[in-house]
């Protein structure tokens, strides 16, 4: 595949999101609702691309078809679960909906905040969401960077590579917020999905044919269609990651601030279809894709790998190569983009002045915040890029300490302030311990068990021995009559 080639998609995939975000641009109101949330007025196809390209990133045709090459069908098993997890999304999507209406709420943490009456609770998750959305984002521009580099030869390399990714990330994120990325996210993720089906039926095609495809399987990898085939894949590989993923959609601010954004309950329910429609398809194409990478480009050292060195074997055409490229290029920079997007608000939001701060001072503070994110990822990402499974695997088993005060907030009014503070600094301190000072494997269940453990118990023990604070909100509450009305229990 040859440079110029790589190039001149490139450029053609940056001038299409310039044009999608200077028009998204041209609609801004200037508030700091309007740049964070598109003014709460996201349809339910928009906003369900938009979160679906969010979450099926990168990470899918990078590290799930890498997973896939290196311990077999386990890898569909795990994905699958946290497909499930996406069911998450009928409970708490119409209540962060309805809560965020009520109270105005902008971002996650401030919800959270506010529900247990203590700012430095918003305060917390900010933080710990800058912490291990670091890794997340590190992740992605990885995969920007081995997945340019790997099809062109190293004649772009990693670290040009990785600027394209921070660059583009960058642009569409300031121009105009959310709307620009929630747009700019919608075309990615047909160009996603186009691209990956064609690339799929072309590879399929050069084995010989869906009944070649099984029959090669079956006879030269019979052990990579069971578990845990060649080895990763046992049940505590399988447990350390699926129990973190599958609360994916609760404990990853820059998915769950999706739920903000939508216009209307109706939206949200438009918005749940399409993600999960997505998500199977996406699934299914990431692990034939993984298969297939197994019988034409065998014996790979680098798993993750596997895509460049497919792209580049000769069983797809050139023109459906660069598409594929495009897209995953798309589905890293829309997670990116989301992911400092949310940051950016936390910071603005929870860690500056707040509801106190003017709308441009807010909006602001969150173009800086993109602009830290997205650097610090791209420098990270430079020196780590080979390990990005566990990068993101690290990410999920930080960020699941928030779930217990989220569930807490809309089901358990016996919760508190103090319990949810100490929930969060035990949660979080075991994560960075075991896994930075301990030695602990993020594929060792022992990791996300512990954390969750930690986390919830402590949430529980301390919000019993604590009184909730007077400012505290009651969302059980005040929202079960709307619940009711729209027929949500």
């Amino acid at each position: 595949m040859t440079q110029v080639w790589i190039w001149l998609a490139i450029l053609a995939f940056a001038l299409a999101g310039a044009v999608v975000a200077m028009a998204a641009a041209r609609t801004n109101t200037g508030t700091a609702t309007d740049y964070y949330l598109g003014n709460r007025g996201l349809g339910g196809m928009v906003a369900g691309l938009s979160y679906a390209s969010t979450t099926y990133s990168a990470f899918m045709l990078i590290v799930l078809t890498g997973l896939t090459y290196r311990g077999g069908v386990g890898a569909l098993g795990f994905e699958l679960i946290y497909f499930s997890g996406l069911t998450l999304l009928v409970v708490f999507g119409p209540r962060f909906w309805l809560a965020s209406r009520r109270w105005g709420f902008i971002t996650p943490s401030e919800m959270l905040g506010a529900r247990y009456g203590d700012r430095n609770v918003a305060r917390l998750v900010a933080v710990i969401s800058l912490i291990f959305l670091l890794p997340y984002s590190t992740t992605q521009m990885a995969g920007i960077g081995l997945l340019l580099s790997g099809v062109t030869g190293d004649q772009i390399g990693l670290g040009t590579s990785i600027a394209i990714g921070a660059v583009l990330a960058i642009a569409w994120t300031l121009v105009a917020g959310l709307r620009s990325v929630a747009w700019t996210d919608a075309g990615q993720a047909v160009v996603m999905v186009i691209s990956s089906l064609l690339a799929v039926g072309f590879v399929v095609a050069a084995i010989g044919g869906p009944d070649a495809f099984v029959s090669e399987m079956i006879q030269t990898r019979g052990a990579w269609l069971d578990v845990p085939g060649p080895g990763l894949w046992s049940l505590p590989t399988f447990l350390a990651l699926a129990l973190p993923w599958f609360f994916f959609p609760l404990s990853n601010p820059q998915v769950s601030q999706r739920l903000f954004a939508v216009r209307d309950i109706g939206s949200m329910r438009r918005m749940i279809a399409w993600v999960l429609g997505f998500g199977l398809i996406f699934t299914l194409i990431a692990v034939i894709w993984g298969f297939s990478a197994l019988i034409l480009v065998p014996d790979l050292e680098a798993t993750a790998t596997a895509t460049p060195a497919l792209l580049i074997s000769g069983a797809i055409p050139a023109w459906i190569a660069v598409l594929l490229v495009v897209g995953i290029l798309s589905a890293a920079i829309s997670t990116l983009d989301s992911i400092a997007l949310t940051l950016g608000s936390m910071v603005a939001r929870d860690l500056g002045r707040g509801r106190r701060g003017e709308d441009a001072a807010q909006i602001f503070a969150g173009r800086l915040t993109v602009v830290a994110v997205l650097l610090l990822a791209s420098l990270f990402a430079y020196s780590q890029a080979r390990i990005v499974e566990q990068l993101a695997a690290l990410s999920a088993a930080g960020l699941v300490v928030t779930v217990p005060a989220i569930i807490g907030a809309f089901f358990w009014r016996r919760g508190t302030a103090a319990g949810v503070l100490a929930s969060l600094l035990g949660g979080g301190l075991t994560a960075v311990w075991m896994a930075m000072f301990a030695g602990v494997s993020v594929f060792d269940p022992l990791l996300p068990g512990t954390v969750l453990t930690v986390t919830t118990g402590l949430f529980v023990a301390v919000s019993l021995v604590t009184r909730p604070r007077e400012a505290a909100l009651d969302f059980a509450g005040e929202l079960r009559p709307e619940l009711r009305a729209r027929g949500i229990w």
